[in-house]
């Protein structure tokens, strides 16, 4: 076991506030609050003030209530705090969510009406009318949404999303192919590993030498409905969606972290398709985090993988620090007009590191003053 997991952010920062920010964790306890935890412990912008959990939790500290299972040390500081209850008054203003559906909802808009910008991973406001679903290197701009929704609330707080954690693949590696010839269709199966559903979420005599062809909680609506509000628009105060539909299937495999796809596209403009051409699109995507190179952004953040087996969870997810998605297999579809497969880590780019770039992105364009 490491002390450290190794980061994209390191010299590469750009702009730092003057001194590190205080920050909050709701659900602090769980698989993506422990991620939390692990990824601020050496963030150069941000600092783990406080920790919140249920009322089971409440009252103990950190190290006590939390069962950490990553495969780095409890940082010291965090296994100090005490953990305060949901709903507790905070002194930070920066508030980053892992909480349970069933509970963020109310949760995050309560503390959004206090004044916290409340910058979540669960899925209750991802569609609001107002709010970002933010993978800045494709919708940085939608943070304009911010200052309606800030209107709406009558202060400073504000609530921001990133996406369903096979959606932050998804849309990544079909962004520069929406942005080449525009996409009409698409179908894609996922294969996602178990952490995605918590430390207790699938039993391990359900899992071994089995696949599971269901995952609970809207899993293929939300497939097929965020994409389209992230590689949409945000014109006249409202967003407007990309006019592409997608068929999703899922499926929970026995890997531990990892969300592994494969994608069949249709697109608008066929006749100019070139793959090599969408290769080369895929090797030169860049956006906001890495023109502004934000503290946690990947300096490429679609690495292609060649090899007819790549990319695989096991090899690929952690490359640059889980930050970036892996995709392979490029090549014509017989049905459509391309298939490939892509991987993300489900937990970091997926979760709690998609959370963090989009803190960064805020503090850098000055959302968070």
């Amino acid at each position: 076991m490491s002390d450290t997991l190794t980061l994209p952010y390191t010299a590469r920062e750009a702009k730092p506030p003057s001194k590190r920010i205080p920050v909050a964790v709701l659900g602090a306890t769980g698989s993506v609050g422990q991620r939390f935890v692990q990824l601020l412990e050496a963030h150069p912008w941000f600092k783990l003030h406080e920790v919140v959990a249920s009322e089971r939790s409440a009252g103990k500290s950190y190290g006590e209530a939390a069962d950490w299972r990553l495969d780095t040390v409890m940082p010291n500081d965090a296994a100090a705090l005490p953990v305060k209850n949901l709903g507790a008054d905070l002194d930070s203003l920066l508030v980053f969510s892992s909480l349970d559906s069933s509970v963020a909802g109310e949760a995050e808009d309560d503390y959004a009406n206090r004044g916290c910008v409340v910058v979540s991973n669960s899925r209750n406001h991802r569609m609001d009318p107002d709010v970002p679903l933010l993978i800045p290197e494709i919708n940085a701009d939608h943070i304009a949404a911010i200052e309606r929704q800030r209107k709406r609330r009558g202060g400073r707080g504000a609530i921001i999303t990133n996406p369903n954690c096979s959606v932050v693949g998804l849309a990544m590696a079909i962004a520069p192919i929406e942005r080449l010839y525009g996409i009409e269709q698409l179908h894609v199966t996922t294969m996602q590993a178990i952490s995605g559903a918590g430390y207790a979420g699938v039993a391990s005599y359900a899992i071994l030498d089995n696949v599971i062809p269901y995952i609970g909680g809207g899993e293929e609506q939300k497939i097929e409905s965020e994409p389209r509000k992230i590689l949409g628009r945000w014109e006249n105060d409202r967003f407007v969606d990309a006019p592409f539909r997608i068929s999703a299937q899922v499926n929970r495999v026995p890997t531990i972290d990892g969300h592994l796809m494969t994608i069949s596209l249709g697109v608008r403009n066929r006749n100019s398709i070139n793959v090599d051409q969408v290769r080369e699109a895929i090797d030169n995507f860049r956006g906001e985090p890495q023109n502004m190179r934000l503290p946690s952004a990947p300096k490429k953040p679609l690495h292609y993988v060649a090899g007819d087996d790549r990319p695989q969870p096991r090899l690929d997810r952690d490359r640059e620090g889980g930050m970036s998605v892996s995709i392979g297999r490029l090549r014509p579809c017989a049905i459509l007009d391309l298939r490939m497969v892509a991987l993300v880590h489900n937990t970091i780019r997926g979760a709690a590191g998609a959370a963090i770039l989009n803190a960064e992105l805020l503090e850098a364009k000055g959302l968070l003053a």
